[in-house]
C-alpha cells in the first residue's frame, strides 16, 4: 500500500529551482536511501515530504491518518525537562496521565482535601485503568531499551538543556524512534553514534514495521538497511532497487548504456549530416529539385530527433593526493605501559601499542573511551601519567582533527592555505580549485565554512607538505560520499603510515589492515579491517 505520494512537485529558493517535476511513491515497509551530492536538495525534498516545507508546484498526498516523524538535528525543547521527561513526551497521553496521577496523589495526601477523598480516589482509579489500556506501564521498558541501544543510559536524569549538541541530537533520535510513526524520516541519523549504537540502530530500522526514508553519508549503514535507493541530482531523481552498493553498480551500468546510446546517436547524426551535404551538392550540380526536397526532408527529420545529452560519467570532486617525505624508521609509534586519567576518570591503564612503517591502522571503540586522547599523546599535546610514548626516527606527522581546520577562524581561505603552502596567489588559487574552492570562495572567512569545507581546507594544507605519518581523527565527518571516495583514493596512494580514529565502517573496511579496539581501559590488536576485527572479537567473547 502507498503511504505517501509525491506528485510532480517543484521547490524554489531565492529565484532558483532546487528541483522540478519530482514524483515518487513511498510504500509500507519501504527502506529508502535518499542520496545525492551536497546541495542537490535531499533535505529539502525530505522536508517537503514531511509537510514542513511547502511546495511551489505539485502536491504531496498521504494515506488517511498517516503519522509522520522527522528527526530534527536538535529538538526544540523549551521547557526545563530531564532527558527521561523529553522521551516520555513521545507518549503524549501516557505522559499526561502520569502528570494527572501525580496531582491526584498529592491531593489524596492533602489533609485539606479529605472531604473530596472519594472523588479523588475515583479519578485515580479511572486514570490507572486508562494507563493500562494504552499499555502505559510498558513505556519505561521501551525508553530504557532505546536509551541502552543508543548509549544514552547515563544521561537519563540529566537536564536536556545541559547536554552537548551531539547528545541532544541523539536524544532527538531516541524520541522520534519511540513515537513509532507510520512514516519515519531520518536526516543523518548516524551522526555522533558509536559502533555499538550503529549496530543497534541498523537492527531497529530493519525490523521497523512502517516506512523509513533515510539521508546518510554512511555507506555501510545504507548497505545494511536500505531496500531502495533514490538519487537526486541536478533537480532530477532516479530510482534503483537495492542498497547503496547495488545502486552504485546499477548506476554505472545505466551510465554506460546511456553513453553507448549517445555515441550511437552521434554516429547516426554525423552520417545524416554527411548525407544531407552530399544530396545538396548533387542537387546543385544536377539542378534536381527532388534531390533538394529529399535533403530538406532529411534535415527536418534531424531537427525532430530527440537528441540524447551526453551523460556525466564523472562528477567534479576534490582532487586529493598526499605526498610523502622520505620514509620513517621501521617503528613509527611505540606505547609502553601507558596510563592516562582525564577528569578523574581512568581512560586506559598499562596500554601498549606498536605502529610500524606503512601500516594502516584504526583505533575504534565507544564514544568517550579515549581514542582521540591516544592521538593527542602521539602529538605531544598531553603527556602520559605513566609509561612511555615514543615517536620513531625521521617521523613527520600530519594531523587532521575532528573539526577539520582550526586556529584560522578570522583568516580567509586563501590566506589560511598560503600560511602552510609557500606559493604565490595564482598557484594557491589553482590548487584550492582542486579542493572545490572556486572564484570568490577563496576570500570567505574560515569561520563561515561548513564542517566539510573546513575538512577539505585542512586536507589541502596537509597535501602541500610532505608527511610520512598521518593521524586522522574522524576524517570522513562532514564529507559527502563523493568526497569520502576521493579521500579513500588519496589514502590508498599514500606511501607512509596511517593511524585513524573513525566510526565510518565502510572507510575502515576499505583501507585498514590493522584494527585496535579500545575497551575496558585496554587496547586490543586485530589483524585486518573492521569486519575482520569484529568477527575475531565475537569469536573470543
Amino acid at each position: 500500500m502507498i503511504v505517501t505520494s509525491v506528485n510532480n512537485i517543484a521547490k524554489m529558493y531565492a529565484g532558483t529551482w532546487i528541483f522540478e517535476d519530482i514524483s515518487l511513491q513511498i510504500y509500507e515497509k519501504d527502506r529508502i536511501a535518499l542520496v545525492g551530492p551536497n546541495g542537490s536538495g535531499k533535505s529539502t525534498l525530505m522536508k517537503c515530504i514531511a509537510g514542513i516545507e511547502h511546495v511551489d508546484k505539485g502536491n504531496v498526498s498521504y494515506k488517511k491518518e498517516l503519522t509522520i516523524g522527522m528527526l530534527d538535528q536538535i529538538p526544540n525543547i523549551e521547557e526545563d525537562l530531564r532527558v527521561e521527561e523529553v522521551l516520555k513526551q513521545a507518549f503524549h497521553e501516557v505522559y499526561e496521565i502520569e502528570i494527572q496521577l501525580k496531582q491526584v496523589t498529592e491531593k489524596m495526601a492533602d489533609p485539606d482535601e479529605q472531604d473530596n477523598l472519594e472523588k479523588h480516589f475515583k479519578k485515580f482509579s479511572k486514570l490507572q485503568d486508562r494507563l493500562e489500556e494504552v499499555n502505559g506501564y510498558a513505556i519505561d521498558s521501551k525508553i530504557k531499551g532505546v536509551l541502552h541501544g543508543l548509549g544514552l543510559e547515563h544521561l537519563n536524569d540529566h537536564p536536556f538543556q545541559s547536554l552537548s549538541g551531539g547528545e541532544q541530537t541523539k536524544v532527538g533520535l531516541a524520541a522520534i524512534l519511540l513515537e513509532e510513526p507510520d512514516l519515519l524520516l531520518l536526516d543523518e541519523p548516524t551522526n555522533h553514534l558509536d559502533m555499538e549504537a550503529l549496530d543497534w540502530l541498523e537492527e531497529y530500522i530493519r525490523n521497523y514495521d512502517s516506512a523509513v526514508v533515510l539521508i546518510s553519508h554512511d555507506r555501510y549503514f545504507l548497505d545494511a538497511v536500505a531496500t531502495k535507493t533514490i538519487e537526486i541530482d541536478s533537480g532530477v531523481i532516479e530510482e534503483y532497487k537495492g542498497n547503496y552498493s547495488t545502486f552504485v553498480k546499477e548506476k554505472e551500468k545505466r551510465l554506460m548504456l546511456e553513453f553507448q546510446a549517445y555515441q550511437d546517436q552521434q554516429k547516426k547524426i554525423k552520417k545524416m549530416k554527411e548525407a544531407i551535404k552530399r544530396m545538396r551538392d548533387w542537387a546543385i550540380r544536377a539542378d534536381n529539385p527532388k534531390m533538394h526536397k529529399r535533403a530538406r526532408n532529411m534535415e527536418r527529420a534531424l531537427e525532430r530527433m530527440n537528441q540524447i545529452e551526453c551523460p556525466k560519467l564523472e562528477r567534479q570532486t576534490a582532487a586529493l593526493e598526499f605526498n610523502s617525505s622520505k620514509r620513517s624508521g621501521k617503528d613509527v609509534v611505540i606505547f609502553e605501559g601507558v596510563s592516562k586519567t582525564m577528569e578523574e576518570r581512568t581512560l586506559f591503564n598499562d596500554l601498549s601499542m606498536l605502529l610500524q612503517y606503512k601500516e594502516r591502522a584504526a583505533i575504534i571503540g565507544k564514544n568517550g573511551v579515549g581514542k582521540s586522547t591516544l592521538l593527542r599523546l602521539i602529538l605531544g599535546e598531553i603527556t602520559a601519567d605513566q609509561g612511555i610514548v615514543r615517536i620513531g626516527a625521521s617521523v613527520k606527522i600530519g594531523y587532521l582533527s575532528q573539526k577539520g581546520l582550526t586556529g584560522y577562524e578570522n583568516w580567509s581561505v586563501l590566506d589560511a592555505y598560503r600560511d602552510i603552502a609557500n606559493v604565490d596567489e595564482g598557484e594557491a588559487r589553482y590548487r584550492l580549485s582542486r579542493f572545490l574552492f572556486f572564484g570568490k570562495d577563496v576570500f570567505q572567512k574560515v569561520y563561515n565554512l561548513s564542517g566539510g569545507e573546513r575538512t577539505r581546507l585542512r586536507l589541502a594544507q596537509m597535501m602541500s607538505e610532505n608527511y610520512n605519518l598521518l593521524l586522522l581523527d574522524e576524517p570522513t565527518n562532514h564529507l559527502d560520499i563523493e568526497s569520502r571516495e576521493a579521500l579513500e583514493e588519496a589514502l590508498e596512494g599514500f606511501k607512509g603510515t596511517i593511524l585513524v580514529v573513525s566510526h565510518d565502517r565502510y572507510f575502515l573496511n576499505k583501507l585498514m589492515d590493522r584494527t585496535y579496539w579500545l575497551e575496558d581501559q585496554q587496547l586490543k590488536s586485530y589483524i585486518g579491517n573492521y569486519e575482520a576485527a569484529k568477527e575475531k572479537r565475537m569469536q573470543l567473547s
